[in-house]
């Protein structure tokens, strides 16, 4: 109800008389503009030797166009796509497992697909020491002046780690923190910078999530978790309920290669991991794998809601599975193609994996 309060002048002076009005809804503008900000999350992208290999052309070129072929309408439908980088584009010789290096080419295939935000806090970040690192941050200078791609979890320098630990982005006015840190490297630093973010230094982490509360969303993104488990660990849950605490709206975990069960700490949904993007492992569930992704909503009155997370089940096809090289298929979608596969035998792998790890992690 609206009350208007009218002056009139009698013979004594002036007076108020209250007048109500009874408004309809449509009376009322909204304070705010209604809107939705969508980000999608890709898990371990990965380079080993087989997709060098198979990648390399006669003219020295690399093409992956197969990789993301059959999902990059997804990828490039979310107003934020982020891919967590696990290589360093440290040059030649290009190496795979266990020592990282991709060709360039990569990164920018990867941003040609529609992935706005690239993750390296791994522990493969420091395969190729301080200097492949540091390689890897400049790939990643030029292709944000190139094609404005942002990255997070890794800083040359003090000034660009402030502003990228956490690395606020804001879109339709709705403002987004990311948070990305590592349990470890494989291998040690050599030089002061660059610097990763390491999860087990909790004054660091409190402190950039302390600043992190300035946004609308906070998303804590680790790297951690025992590898080839598909159930978490107990330190995974203790460290998840350590980022609620401390005011993560969303936790999305990588690493371990394999999808996670899910969860919700006070309220927060956790994704223990989303398991690999793209890799040339064949191992039991190794190939498939989660796409998550999540709604931001501003409503009129100012509230924001997260919605989601939404799990696409994805699966990693090596080369003589659906085609002759490496490609990531969304499974709903290809359910009942096994005449197209050239290796009907995959088909068959996907369908088994999909069922069984589904009903274990729903």
């Amino acid at each position: 109800m609206i009350v208007f309060f009218i002056l009139e002048t009698g013979a004594n002076g002036c007076f108020a008389q209250k007048l109500k009005v009874e408004p309809h809804i449509g009376d009322i503008p909204d304070l705010f503009q209604k809107d939705t900000v969508s980000i999608c999350f890709m898990g371990d992208v990965m380079m080993h030797a087989g997709q060098i290999q198979n990648a390399r052309r006669r003219d020295g070129s690399y093409d992956f166009s197969t990789y993301f072929k059959h999902i990059e309408s997804l990828i490039q439908e979310a107003d934020i796509a982020v891919a967590n980088m696990e290589f360093t584009l440290a040059g030649e010789p290009y190496t795979g497992y266990p020592c990282f290096s991709a060709p360039d080419g990569f990164a920018y295939y990867l941003a040609d697909c529609g992935f706005d935000v690239f993750l390296a806090a791994n522990n493969h970040i420091l395969d190729k020491g301080s200097d492949g690192a540091a390689r890897t941050v400049d790939i990643y200078r030029k292709l944000e002046k190139e094609k404005g791609i942002l990255f997070t979890g890794i800083a040359e320098d003090e000034q660009a780690r402030q502003e990228s630990y956490p690395l606020f982005i804001r879109r339709k006015g709705i403002t987004l923190a990311l948070l990305n840190f590592t349990y470890g490297t494989n291998l040690g630093a050599t030089a002061h910078w660059p610097k990763t973010n390491y999860l087990g230094r909790t004054s660091e982490v409190q402190q950039a999530m302390d600043r992190a509360r300035a946004a609308d969303i906070v998303i804590a993104l680790p790297h951690w978790g025992p590898e080839y488990q598909t159930a978490h660990s107990a330190s995974q849950e203790e460290k998840a309920r350590w980022l609620a605490d401390l005011g993560a709206d969303l936790i999305i975990g990588a690493h371990p290669h394999v999808v996670q069960d899910t969860a919700s700490i006070h309220g927060v949904p956790v994704i223990y991991s989303m398991g690999n993007a793209v890799s040339n492992m064949s191992a039991p569930d190794t190939q498939l794998e989660l796409m998550v992704t999540v709604r931001v909503m501003r409503h009129g009155n100012g509230d924001i809601e997260l919605t989601g997370p939404e799990l696409t089940w994805l699966w990693c096809s090596r080369p003589g599975g659906y085609c002759s090289s490496y490609a990531v298929i969304p499974v709903e979608g290809f359910i009942g193609t096994r005449e197209e596969w050239i290796g009907a035998w995959e088909y068959d792998k996907m369908m088994a994996t999909y069922e069984r790890i589904r009903n274990d992690i729903e």
